[in-house]
């Protein structure tokens, strides 16, 4: 594999932060996905696709982040594929973080991608019985995410050269974003309560349009417009006739008429 001395540099440099950031990304819009704190089930689902989409694009990166090592020798192919298979200690054993963390990636997205199969091994038991083993085991395999996300973190930070101040800081960032949607995630029910009525009160408020209700009052009730008794217009510029015009004389419908035939002698 040869790569132009440039892009060999940017790509050595950037695929493995873009894997961490994608994968970042995957763990917490997952967190967000699975939880009915803040979002609708159309918002959930939404968060899924971004959440798969994220899982996606971290595995790619990392392929790209460790043909890049392989290719400018910067590692071998047993220590990118085996975990650890370079050893413990100093470098060798963070680089084996960073293989360790590819295979529980890799072990994630598996599980991610056959969750219509546990699901329906679950859904095939009779009523009234416990889950399929599979099913039941899905959420705890899936979970493997959060160690792959440790481990990549602490081998993005510490092997290689020294992270530049601006990575140093997108890690931070991407620690108090897991860490925070992870509390979130196992906040008490009372507790998450409070969370969502304060969001919802907030959010509601700045969305409010102008003129509307405000949050939590009924809308006022429709006034009935009466219909128009306007009569209509006589066609040839004629003028318009009283909705309810009195008989004249003469009319044979006019009581007391002596022309009428009930009138005659």
């Amino acid at each position: 594999m040869h790569l132009p001395g440039a892009l060999s540099a940017a790509l050595d440099f950037t695929a493995g932060v873009l894997a961490l950031v994608c994968l970042t990304a995957s763990v917490v819009w997952g967190l967000l996905a699975t939880d009915r704190l803040l979002l609708s089930s159309r918002q959930r689902l939404v968060a899924q696709a971004v959440h798969r989409a994220a899982a996606t694009a971290s595995l790619g990166f990392l392929l790209l982040h460790a043909a890049v090592k392989i290719a400018l020798d910067h590692v071998s192919p047993l220590g990118a594929l085996v975990p650890f298979g370079l050893g413990f200690d100093g470098t060798r054993g963070l680089i084996g973080l960073g293989s360790l963390a590819a295979l529980l990636m890799f072990g994630t997205a598996a599980t991610g991608a056959l969750r219509g199969a546990f699901t329906a091994s679950g859904r095939g038991q009779a009523p009234g019985r416990a889950p399929g083993r599979l099913a039941a085991h899905w959420r705890s395999l899936h979970a493997l995410a959060y160690p792959a996300w440790c481990a990549a973190l602490l081998h993005g930070l510490y092997a290689g050269r020294p992270a530049a101040p601006w990575v140093v800081a997108l890690y931070g960032l991407a620690l108090c974003t897991v860490v925070g949607a992870l509390s979130l995630r196992l906040l008490p029910p009372p507790a998450k309560e409070r969370v969502r009525a304060y969001v919802r009160k907030h959010v509601n408020t700045r969305l409010t349009p102008l003129g509307a209700p405000p949050p939590g009052t009924a809308p006022p009730s429709a006034s009935v417009t009466p219909p128009c008794t306007r009569p209509p217009l006589p066609r040839n510029g004629a003028a318009p006739l009283p909705p309810n015009p009195t008989p004249l004389p003469g009319n044979p419908a006019f009581p007391g008429d002596p022309s009428s035939p009930g009138d005659r002698p």
